[in-house]
């Protein structure tokens, strides 16, 4: 029982510091406002977004098959309702980052 308690802390800590090295959020949060806002609700505090029924990021977030590489997938791969935003590896990092970081722990 104490192992498994000591291996899921462990767990978590590598997740929260692999999170963290991954990209800066803050510059996710920019690149999400400025990119996907008129789309997706992007913050917890915007109130709404000019396409109704596309998903909110909080939503994308708490998805069990939201992962750091499901995002890296998906944001490079073209889809027809979605613009090509060909977005750097760091912009990748930082908005993977920030979409990650509104999971509700």
């Amino acid at each position: 029982m104490m192992v498994r308690l000591v291996a899921m802390l462990l767990a978590a800590g590598l997740q929260s510091a692999a999170a963290q090295e991954l990209g800066d959020a803050a510059m996710g949060h920019q690149l999400a406002t400025t990119w996907c806002s008129a789309c997706h609700v992007v913050a917890p505090d915007q109130a709404h977004a000019m396409v109704d029924g596309t998903p909110t990021f909080s939503a994308i977030a708490a998805m069990k098959s939201t992962t750091v590489l499901s995002l890296r997938v998906f944001l490079q791969t073209p889809h027809g309702k979605m613009p090509n935003l060909q977005l750097s590896r760091n912009e990748t990092d930082d908005l993977i980052s920030y979409i990650l970081s509104l999971r509700k722990k």
